[in-house]
């Protein structure tokens, strides 16, 4: 054994441990049987050049070292030890590599032995220790005494807590201003996970965010968790939260507005009905058809309610009647307004000499018009209902983390031909009342009609793209606004002007300025 000029005492005390060791296994008859180790060591004096001279005196023997050729009857070399630099350690690997020169560890197995301290240990066939380490922090005191501290622990058969350090027990050096870390990268918080970079070594990483809808609860993810389908991250994406549950409630503002508009028309409808009332001995009133006039009228107060029935959380009672209550209630009132446009021509033309029509210029014919037309309505409903009836369910696709409480409507061919009825009766009374637009001021009520039918079919063709490309809450409003505007329409086109003439110029409201088309 050589030593360098300068003698380190670290060392020497490392050589001792290394003798030590070697004399423990050659003398204990279980850890390697038949097996008996030499050792041939070398100071390197942590320099490359004498630690390489080193390595081929091992290899070579003799007193001038050869590569690749052995000197005498030297033993067989079946391994190597070196520790105490990191520099020099991967300087033998890579040249003790060459000569198929391993550590110990191959005949480290299938073992069984007791230690020192009376431990019964075990080295299987995979060389995997059966035993549990201290782990020990080595203080240098100023008088170059050593002393060692027990940190830690290691039981690799603990899986949940096979390592535990207490840091607060390590005692670094004065040189470190903080705890060294092992790892190249900062923790990747909650909200975060880690991923890694290419080219880098494990310990080293960079933290990325969650995706959507996922979160990390815990510091050094390496995946994210998804959240339960009724759930949704919070901002941080450390921890999931219920989704808000959203429909149009009487709350908002949007669905109070609504509300107070829907009851504001009603009364005003009931308003015009009582003009009606009061005045039905009037030419003007009498000339409309009175009593077609009072069932329209009571039809509209029920459509100007029906977006009641649309706000609020959709329960399944609200959704099996508020689409075929609101259908039901306009067909009354397009039937009404039929009715009124083909009373109108049938009575020009019964006036005609020799005219047949005059068999037709009773109420019974209106009246049959009101009921056969709304009871096709009521069959519609009746099978939609019998088929496939809406009902409520919970949509959690259309809004990002919110659930949306709506009705499905079931059958959308159902929900479809409702509001193709209504709009087939819409189109048949615009086009009477067209075609009757200029016939006799006496009869100048059809011009009211074509106009108020204008209006109400293009409120619910724009319906159609607005209601299919609304979301959440605001498919209802869409709808509710078209029930408001179409029921509004037929209120101000065929009723006002007729209140107008009644109170604010009672002087028109005679038999003559009638015929002469003054209303």
């Amino acid at each position: 054994m050589n030593f360098s000029d300068s003698f380190n005492v670290w060392n020497y005390q490392n050589v001792l441990a290394f003798v030590f060791a070697i004399n423990e296994i050659n003398n204990n008859p279980d850890l390697l049987p038949n097996i008996t180790l030499g050792f041939h060591i070398v100071d390197n004096c942590l320099n490359e050049e004498r630690a390489i001279s080193g390595m081929l005196d091992i290899i070579s023997g003799g007193n001038v070292p050869t590569p690749n050729y052995r000197c005498g009857l030297s033993h067989n070399l079946v391994a190597f030890v070196d520790g105490i630099s990191t520099r020099l350690t991967l300087l033998f690997a890579r040249m003790f590599g060459i000569y198929k020169v391993p550590q110990l560890h191959k005949y480290l197995k299938h073992i069984k032995f007791t230690n020192s301290g009376g431990e019964k240990l075990t080295i299987d066939d995979n060389r995997r220790i059966d035993a549990k380490y201290d782990i020990l922090n080595w203080a240098i005191y100023s008088n170059q005494t050593l002393h060692s501290i027990k940190v830690g622990s290691y039981d690799h058969q603990n899986a949940s807590q096979g390592l535990t350090v207490n840091g607060n027990l390590i005692r670094w050096s004065p040189a470190f201003s903080q705890t060294p870390r092992s790892a190249c990268s900062e923790t990747c918080l909650a909200g975060y996970r880690k991923t890694s970079k290419a080219g880098y070594p494990a310990c080293c990483y960079d933290c990325i965010p969650c995706p959507e809808g996922q979160i990390t609860n815990v510091t050094d993810m390496e995946r994210c968790i998804t959240c339960p389908i009724t759930q949704w991250p919070n901002a941080k994406k450390d921890t999931c939260l219920d989704k808000v549950i959203i429909y149009l409630s009487y709350e908002e503002e949007l669905a109070m507005s609504i509300s107070f508009s829907s009851i504001f028309f009603f009364f005003l409808t009931c308003l015009v009905m009582a003009v009606f009332n009061k005045y039905r001995t009037t030419p003007i009133v009498k000339a409309n058809n009175q009593n077609l006039s009072y069932v329209l009228l009571f039809s509209l107060k029920m459509c100007f309610l029906c977006p009641l029935i649309f706000i609020g959380q959709p329960i399944k009672l609200a959704c099996m009647t508020r689409q075929t209550v609101f259908s039901i209630i306009f067909s009354i009132s397009l039937s009404s307004i039929l009715a009124k446009t083909i009373t109108v021509v049938i009575v020009f033309h019964a006036t005609k000499p020799g005219s047949k029509l005059k068999n037709l210029m009773g109420s019974k014919v209106s009246v049959s018009i009101v009921i056969f037309c709304s009871f096709v309505q009521v069959v519609i409903c009746a099978c939609w209902l019998g088929i496939s009836p809406p009902f409520p369910q919970y949509n959690m696709e259309d809004e990002v983390g919110k659930i949306i409480a709506e009705c499905n409507e079931g059958s959308l061919i159902g929900f479809y031909c409702v509001l193709g009825y209504l709009g087939v009766l819409a189109s048949v009374s615009f086009i009477i009342a067209f075609l009757a637009r200029d016939l006799p001021d006496t009869f100048n009520e059809a011009k009211f009609i074509t106009f108020s039918m204008l209006v109400f079919c293009s409120v619910w063709v724009s319906f159609i793209p607005a209601y299919m490309s609304a979301k959440g809450k605001y498919v209802v409003a869409v709808e509710i606004f078209a029930i408001l505007a179409s029921s509004l329409a037929l209120l101000g086109c065929i009723f006002i002007p007729k209140c107008y003439i009644i109170l604010v110029k009672p002087e028109c409201n005679t038999r003559d300025f009638v015929k002469r088309g003054i209303a």
